[in-house]
């Protein structure tokens, strides 16, 4: 059901279509239409004690929170490998997020980069690469501790799923694009190991993948990844545009994608949680979210100043790249 509250974003629909239209019946008709998608459209979300499993997982100490891997955890070891997994897993954390893209023969693997570029001591776009020729290239790349790991090797999603399985780490599988491999590459992994119904998570940024998985398996547990400005702004914060009429109207364009987050998209994928990013997080973004029965976690949470915040204030799962020192911001 839409949550108490939610009146009031649909008195504004219909004031603004009002004011635009200078007609009651036409205001009524759209703010009818949309919350009749929404009701005919949305999914539910999981039962609520799944989603803790996944999200607040038992065994961890009294007043510990979820500690997320960032690519399994890229500083401390080269990115989305089964190295970086068993590193991870070591450093005490509670689940690695994962990186999903597809070759050109259409294997699922771990990737984060439309190239292999920077990860890789190879060159080229993953989904130019059959398995093969991705498997030739050495994953450690430019690495800082590529000696310690040299000749690790590009994962298959399948190898990687195995492994945290046996490391017992809860997976954020993070999606960039193609929902329709997304889903039944994911889908296939659920059905081979049903015991990631209760020990992962399908995040991305893109709303159409989390409603094409939950279309594939209502039963998976689901989360949205947001930055406010993201369309105008890159990580770092500089314009993604030299053009200050470019700019504004992205500017724009991200005010109403924050909106559609925090109003309309949340409610329509019927997602657990969401994953955002940690300038934009307090203590009543926090409170925000739970009374709609939604988790945050915080990313990319890299020093140790912060994790005690997270730990002490905040009380919520964050992600980072290091579980080992404090360290810069991978974007």
């Amino acid at each position: 059901m839409l949550q108490i509250g939610d009146e009031v974003y649909f008195s504004a629909v219909f004031l603004l279509v009002l004011f635009g239209t200078r007609s009651a019946i036409g205001a009524s008709a759209v703010t009818a239409s949309i919350y009749v998608f929404i009701v005919m459209f949305r999914f539910p979300q999981v039962p609520a004690d799944q989603a803790s499993q996944v999200l607040r997982p038992t065994g961890l100490a009294s007043a510990g929170v979820p500690v997320v891997a960032h690519r399994a955890g890229g500083h401390d070891a080269p990115e989305n490998t089964i190295a970086a997994i068993r590193e991870a897993s070591r450093n005490g954390a509670t689940g690695v997020e994962l990186d999903l893209d597809f070759t050109a023969d259409g294997v699922a693997v771990l990737m984060h980069d439309e190239t292999v570029d920077r990860t890789t001591n190879g060159t080229g776009a993953v989904g130019t690469l059959r398995l093969a020729e991705l498997r030739t290239l050495d994953a450690t790349g430019k690495h800082r501790l590529r000696e310690k790991f040299k000749g690790e090797r590009v994962p298959t999603l399948q190898e990687a799923v195995e492994e945290c399985i046996n490391h017992q780490l809860t997976i954020f599988f993070d999606v960039k694009d193609q929902p329709d491999k997304a889903a039944a590459a994911l889908g296939e992994m659920y059905h081979k190991h049903p015991v990631l119904y209760n020990s992962s998570i399908v995040c991305s940024f893109q709303p159409k993948v989390i409603y094409k998985m939950r279309q594939a398996d209502p039963g998976v547990v689901t989360a949205l990844t947001h930055r406010p400005w993201s369309l105008s702004r890159y990580g770092d914060g500089t314009p993604r545009s030299l053009s200050a009429w470019t700019n504004y109207w992205l500017g724009v364009l991200d005010v109403l994608l924050d909106w559609a987050h925090h109003h309309l998209l949340w409610n329509l994928c019927g997602i657990s949680a969401i994953l955002m990013q940690k300038d934009f997080i307090s203590l009543d973004y926090v409170q925000y979210w739970a009374e709609r029965g939604v988790e945050v976690v915080g990313w990319t949470i890299n020093t140790a100043v912060d994790k005690q915040y997270y730990q002490d204030v905040l009380k919520i799962s964050y992600i980072t790249d290091s579980l080992r020192e404090d360290c810069e911001p991978h974007y």
